[in-house]
């Protein structure tokens, strides 16, 4: 599967969520290359598969204790401390799958599943060195040690993906069938016993083939062989499902972090936990600041693109870190300039304040990158403010194919216009008297105006009635 196919499985993904076609991630380089694709899914993936080693390796180790436990209960003869020593190399290999846990194909892992799977067959197929008494290998099969397995498919499920635990199922069935063929071919048998209770039982052959000491009971193993495996698939069915789950969460936590790139958290959670559009076209009380590069267009006449649109970066970034950090919302960029907001969607006291400073922010952001960008001899440039607080309407606009939220009202061409006259007034940010009296904190408010002068009778283009400003 190429690059191609990776993307056109990620745009399955809406499809396979509505219930058409196969999901996106049906094979395992599917699943790599959108992870690969998304930062999102590979930190998820990760952070799953160490917890889910962590809780698998913590639940293996209490239940190998239990069995140590049990042990001592089913068998309290000195034999048993075989037993016990198995179970403690059981919980050193269980520590070091923790080590060596990782997302993706890893031979050590493999290589240390398969050896709890040797170490779990030679437990129940070996008889015990330090038995004080022998007895045919195929006795080992009485004990119904095959359950045990079913605690390593258990901790499997936690630790490793849907596909590792569907094989373990098929490698502990195979293995099984080829122990017991062993034990048939090779194992040490006791004919003598078999006679014993053949004579003795000769009126009931049935229940000499149940107990026939020498007898490895073939039925029975092929019947534990499919169990396990139908078991296997069932737990990997379930795996399978929570992984789709995981790689959607993934998915949305991807989308939520492109829209970040656009809104502050506060407008990205109010988007996600509506279950409808922003709502009916309202009115409210926002702050709007604008933001433009002075003399920009002499700029880009006199600099190549490339220096123009490393310059527009570098400025968009740093002016937009700057929204976000005062809780603003990017309402849009306009070439050299931006437009945002506070108090969308949900407005508070401290809108008109959080703009104001977020303006002085601005100034700062762009004192530092004109430091840098004299010393490599690069042109510095000049960023004029405009801050205004008033009422706006705000609501869906466009169709059910393509929605915008939009912000209009006289505010936004008030503020547009402010940051239009820094030029006239020979200053970098003009905050509007209405934007200053709705600073809730006395004490922020003087302290803004301790850095501004008043200035009033200030006339704006298209309006009629001068405006009494601030100006820094």
């Amino acid at each position: 599967m190429d690059v191609a196919e990776a993307g056109a499985a990620r745009s399955g993904g809406l499809r396979w969520m509505i219930g058409m076609g196969d999901p996106p991630w049906s094979t395992r380089r599917a699943e790599e290359l959108l992870a690969e694709r998304n930062p999102h899914l590979m930190r998820a993936l990760e952070a799953e598969k160490m917890e889910g080693q962590r809780i698998a390796t913590r639940a293996r180790t209490a239940a190998l204790a239990v069995v140590a436990v049990l042990l001592l209960f089913l068998n309290p003869r000195w034999e048993v401390i075989y037993y016990e020593a198995l179970i403690l190399l059981f919980v050193i290999i269980g520590a070091a799958q923790l080590r060596a846990a990782r997302v993706g194909q890893s031979y050590a892992e493999l290589g240390l599943i398969f050896a709890d799977l040797a170490l779990m067959m030679v437990v129940l197929i070996a008889p015990n060195p330090l038995a004080a008494e022998s007895f045919p290998t195929a006795m080992q099969f009485r004990f119904d040690g095959f359950a045990y397995f079913y605690v390593f498919l258990a901790a499997g499920l936690l630790a490793y993906s849907w596909r590792t635990v569907q094989a373990m199922g098929v490698w502990i069935a195979a293995v099984w069938l080829l122990a017991t063929g062993g034990v048939y071919l090779f194992g040490t048998t006791f004919p003598e016993l078999s006679e014993t209770l053949r004579t003795a039982l000769a009126a009931h052959p049935r229940i000499f083939a149940v107990i026939d000491p020498n007898s490895v009971e073939f039925p029975h193993r092929v019947q534990d062989a499919v169990i396990f495996v139908i078991v296997a698939i069932i737990l990997a069915l379930k795996s399978r499902r929570a992984s789709r789950l995981l790689m959607l969460q993934a998915e949305i936590a991807a989308e939520r972090a492109n829209l970040s790139r656009y809104l502050p958290p506060s407008m990205v959670d109010e988007l996600a936990h509506r279950s409808e559009p922003m709502g009916g076209v309202r009115s409210q009380e926002v702050a709007v600041l604008f933001a433009d590069i002075v003399g920009f267009t002499r700029y880009a006449e006199s600099h190549t693109p490339e220096d123009v649109i490393a310059l527009l970066r570098s400025f968009h970034a740093g002016l937009e870190e700057v929204v976000f950090a005062h809780g603003g919302t990017l309402d849009k960029y306009m070439g050299d300039g931006l437009m945002a907001s506070f108090g969308t969607p949900n407005p508070s006291p401290h809108d008109a304040a959080n703009a104001i400073a977020a303006a002085f922010e601005m100034q700062a952001r762009i004192a530092a990158l004109n430091a840098e960008r004299a010393s490599r001899g690069q042109e510095t440039i000049r960023l004029s403010v405009g801050v205004h607080y008033g009422p706006v309407i705000l609501g869906d606009i466009g169709n059910t194919r393509r929605m915008e939220f939009a912000m209009l009202g006289d505010t936004v061409n008030v503020a547009s216009r402010l940051e239009a006259a820094t030029r006239a007034l020979d200053c970098r940010v003009i905050v509007s008297q209405p934007a200053m009296e709705a600073v809730a904190d006395i004490s922020v408010r003087d302290g803004f105006r301790r850095r501004m002068r008043a200035h009033e009778g200030l006339m704006l283009r298209g309006r009629s009635e001068p405006a009494d400003v601030w100006v820094a």
